[in-house]
């Protein structure tokens, strides 16, 4: 007989669906709104293929930010590192892992591509929620429209990947059946990703006149640009004024502690587990100079 004490292993699927409801209780706790963004309620609402998912997006006020993270802390979610230079690509979410659960928490106060100030977006976008029940409890996601948005501009920043251009083929599918062009045309042009957009929407919305798109903001490009491994810390030094260029190179070739963590945060942070972890950096980068150069000759100045 199996001794009803032992400890139980979640599955990934199992801790996304629950750590969606873990996350909405907290919040309802706090009195805390939040949504929660891709993930498993994109596929109940037709918006994704059937897939697991590896964690959780949930996004917030960016006032509510730390309150819903501390309460998270002290229930043993911890933060994971991140590097010190947000310069090139500002931070638009805070990653918490958990030694007992399979999956992470991504806690989103902004979202790359939209442009308009965070705290604005957020109540444009909490206005255009619905509610659906995840592991018995309920939670709110975005509208159908504001879905198809997210989960665009998600794809956008890789689209030289097939799983993305697949997913795109999806969303456009979806955008044509259900008559949405005009509704997510108006909901990018009030979260401020015309720009970002463009690419998916051009085609759905071809009365709209091509002057009124506007052109993509430098973290934007710059995400796009920055492809390969490495490429990123090439953007920042390139990018870093003559002054602040040899620390950016430091960083780059000698990440610290932080940058080594925020890949894993239970990471062997020994003397021969760091020497393990700079040189699978060095392979990787080295391995992807070949497109690097050719991803950053589209880099303006």
């Amino acid at each position: 007989m199996n001794n009803p004490n032992e400890d139980v292993e979640l599955s990934v699927a199992e801790g996304v669906l629950l750590g969606h409801a873990l996350v909405a209780r907290v919040a309802a706790e706090l009195g805390i709104r939040a949504f929660f963004i891709k993930g498993p309620a994109s596929v109940l609402q037709g918006l994704r293929k059937p897939k697991t998912s590896g964690d959780v997006d949930v996004f917030v006020s960016p006032q509510d930010l730390e309150m819903i993270v501390g309460a998270l802390q002290t229930r043993g979610w911890r933060k994971r590192p991140i590097g010190p230079d947000s310069s090139v690509f500002p931070r638009h979410s805070v990653t918490l892992s958990h030694s007992d659960w399979p999956c992470c928490l991504d806690i989103h106060y902004r979202y790359p591509g939209m442009e308009t100030p965070n705290a604005e977006c957020f109540e444009l976008m909490w206005m255009r929620t619905d509610s659906v029940k995840l592991a018995g409890q309920v939670t709110r996601v975005p509208s159908i429209a504001l879905g198809v948005l997210i989960l665009s501009l998600h794809a956008l920043r890789t689209p030289q990947l097939i799983s993305c251009q697949e997913e795109l083929e999806f969303l456009a599918r979806v955008t044509k059946e259900r008559v949405l062009a005009a509704e997510i045309l108006d909901l990018a042009a009030g979260t401020g990703s015309l720009a970002a957009i463009r690419p998916f929407l051009e085609a759905l919305v071809p009365q709209f006149a091509a002057s009124k798109w506007p052109e993509p903001s430098a973290e934007w490009r710059n995400r796009l640009i920055a492809k390969e491994p490495g490429s990123g810390l090439l953007i920042t030094f390139i990018r870093s004024p003559w002054s602040g260029k040899p620390r950016a190179l430091w960083r780059g070739a000698f990440p610290g502690t932080a940058v080594l963590l925020s890949r894993d945060l239970y990471a062997d942070m020994s003397r021969r587990g760091r020497i393990r972890q700079h040189a699978a950096r060095w392979k990787r980068f080295l391995k992807s100079v070949p497109n690097i150069v050719r991803d950053l000759g589209r880099l303006d100045s």
